[in-house]
């Protein structure tokens, strides 16, 4: 994916994040693209925040792919510093072409160029092509995942 750049995302690439977010079937049922006030907000403090690193993968102009990688300092594992990634989304106009790999591969190498130990993930437990994916990656699935909505 030699035409792909990875940068840092703008306040004006929010509306093309929403749209990356609401297309799929799992998220579109808690995304909404009607207001995006609460994704602009959300997106000022991301980018006040020195360990938040929210990055587009742009081809010719078009946002093509997005993520999110949080670095988390810990005391477990003897001080280790963690890189959580979230939020992983390729358009559909780019799925199948490898750019899933390229952002992963791109978020391990800020995380570990940040000094991170280990890099995680949770994905939902209904998305079995993508355990699939993290797994060809060297993911390892260690881990049960939990969640408590506070809304």
């Amino acid at each position: 994916m030699t035409d792909v750049v990875i940068r840092p995302a703008t306040a004006t690439d929010v509306p093309g994040i929403v749209a990356m977010l609401t297309d799929d079937e799992i998220a579109a049922r808690r995304e909404s693209p009607d207001d995006l006030t609460p994704y602009r907000a959300a997106f000022e403090a991301i980018a006040a925040d020195p360990n938040q690193v929210l990055v587009v993968a742009e081809r010719n102009g078009e946002l093509v792919g997005t993520l999110q990688l949080t670095i988390i300092p810990g005391l477990s594992r003897k001080g280790a510093t963690r890189g959580l990634v979230e939020a992983v989304r390729v358009a559909a106009s780019a799925r199948g072409t490898g750019l899933g790999t390229t952002l992963l591969e791109w978020s391990i190498e800020e995380a570990r160029a940040r000094g991170c130990a280990l890099v995680q993930l949770t994905t939902d437990k209904a998305r079995t092509d993508a355990h699939r994916f993290y797994l060809r990656l060297g993911f390892q699935n260690t881990h049960e995942g939990f969640k408590l909505p506070l809304n």
